[in-house]
């Protein structure tokens, strides 16, 4: 009988790192670790060497990062120390130990000029600190670690954490309309189906179920494509099948929501590398929202897990 593969999640309390365990934890033959601060910390090297040694796993996820997209507009020595140098760290420790790497990065590497869904070989061109950090670390990801697979995501969301979902169903709650962007497009990808994607990434990787060992950068997201106005929509009128509030969405423009970070207006992702390669497609966006909203919000708990 296999020894069951060892993987150590960077990120505790994230949306993906959570989704992570959860998922592994449904999964047999995989043993995951998920560890945040201030066990293990992006900003401490030292913590990062000492939490992989000690628990020798066979592969690293690197799940964390700093996320605040508008706040970061004015903390980019942070956004930097965590999303570039941090992420540098952790390639650098498992390179040393030659361990295979997988490293979580953004749709927000792009500047969302393009009419099409973006591929692996469009030239990023962040518009944002936050873009900019997530390009920064995975240059030197890829600079430093020959063994890693990065992965672009985009809009993601799931029952834990502060989420897009869960913000709509409060304020559906709180307002009698939601005025939601209608202009920018992207792909909602829900965290739990990225993660059973990451653990089969993991699996081919460490079992040696390819031979020629797939090391590169792939982008990872639900399947179809919607706007942040069509996304609320979605929610608002799927939460109403259990029962909550069901409150008109209007769109707006870009122009009439500013935000300190500039969105981008078209941030698909085209996800057929991961297809050919790995041989995975994440289901349809509409498929994993609806799984995240019946989560929230079916059973005896639906209010409080839905207002959370």
């Amino acid at each position: 009988m296999r020894e069951p593969m060892k993987i150590l999640v960077i990120g505790g309390e994230g949306q993906l790192a959570r989704s992570l365990v959860a998922v592994a934890g449904r999964k047999e033959g995989v043993e995951l670790l998920a560890l945040g601060r201030p066990a293990l910390d992006l900003l401490d090297r030292d913590s990062l060497a000492r939490a992989i040694d000690a628990n020798a796993p066979a592969l690293v996820i690197n799940a964390a990062a700093y996320t605040a997209v508008d706040r970061a507009e004015g903390e980019p020595d942070m956004a930097n120390a965590i999303n570039r140098d941090g992420a540098e760290a952790v390639a650098e420790i498992t390179a040393q130990r030659k361990l295979p790497l997988i490293h979580i990065s953004t749709d927000y590497v792009f500047d969302g000029g393009k009419d099409d869904a973006f591929s692996e070989i469009d030239p990023p061109n962040p518009q944002t600190v936050y873009g900019r950090s997530k390009l920064a670390g995975e240059t030197r990801v890829a600079a430093v670690n020959p063994q890693h697979v990065i992965l672009r995501t985009s809009w993601l969301h799931s029952p834990y954490g502060h989420n897009f979902v869960k913000t709509m169903l409060r304020l559906a709650g709180e307002r009698s309309e939601l005025s939601v962007v209608a202009d920018q497009y992207g792909n909602p990808t829900y965290a739990p189906d990225l993660a059973s994607a990451i653990l089969a990434i993991a699996r081919q990787l460490v079992r040696g179920d390819k031979g020629d060992k797939p090391w590169g950068l792939y982008h990872a997201a639900g399947e179809g494509a919607t706007s942040w106005h069509g996304f609320a929509e979605f929610i608002i009128r799927t939460a109403a099948q259990y029962g909550r509030r069901s409150v008109p969405v209007r769109a707006i423009t870009t122009s009439e929501y500013p935000t300190p970070a500039r969105r981008p207006a078209n941030s698909r992702l085209d996800c057929s590398k991961l297809a050919t390669v790995f041989g995975l497609r994440l289901p349809h966006w509409a498929d994993g929202a609806e799984r995240c909203i019946a989560q929230l919000c079916a059973g005896s708990d639906a209010r409080q897990r839905c207002e959370a």
